[in-house]
C-alpha cells in the first residue's frame, strides 16, 4: 500500500460515500466505486443466510447492473489492513489491473491505495 496524503476531490467523495454507507447501515464495511462516466455506486456489506458479499463486491455488482463498462476508482472503508484479493479481483474485472482501490479506516482516514491488479 502507498500513502495518499493529498486526495483528488473525486476520490475523497467516494471515500466519504463509503464511510456514510458503513455508518448508516451499521455494517462492517462500506464501499463506493466510480465508473467511466463519473457515476458513483455505493454499498455496504451484504450478510444474508443465502448471500454474503463484501461491500466492495456489492458496489461493483451495482455498477455492472447499472450498465457501467469500466471503473475509474474504488474505495472501501474497513477495519482490515487492505482490500482482499477477491475484492480487488472484482474491481479488476470491471476496471482493469491499474484501477486504484483506496483503503480507509472507519474514521475516513485513507491508509493507502492498492491497485486492482
Amino acid at each position: 500500500m502507498t500513502e495518499t496524503p493529498d486526495l483528488d476531490p473525486e476520490d475523497r467523495k467516494i471515500v466519504t460515500l463509503a464511510r456514510s454507507a458503513r455508518a448508516r447501515n451499521g455494517v462492517p464495511e462500506g464501499a463506493a466505486v466510480r465508473d467511466e462516466t463519473g457515476r458513483t455506486y455505493v454499498a455496504g456489506t451484504v450478510a444474508l443466510d443465502s448471500l454474503k458479499l463484501s461491500a466492495l463486491r456489492t458496489a461493483v455488482a451495482m455498477a455492472v447492473a447499472s450498465g457501467a463498462t469500466s471503473l475509474e476508482a474504488a474505495a472501501v472503508v474497513t477495519e482490515a489492513e487492505s482490500a482482499s484479493e477477491e475484492d480487488r479481483a472484482a474491481v479488476r474485472d470491471l476496471g482493469g489491473p491499474k484501477t486504484p482501490v483506496l483503503v480507509a479506516s472507519p474514521d475516513g482516514t485513507v491508509r493507502g491505495t492498492v491497485s486492482a491488479g
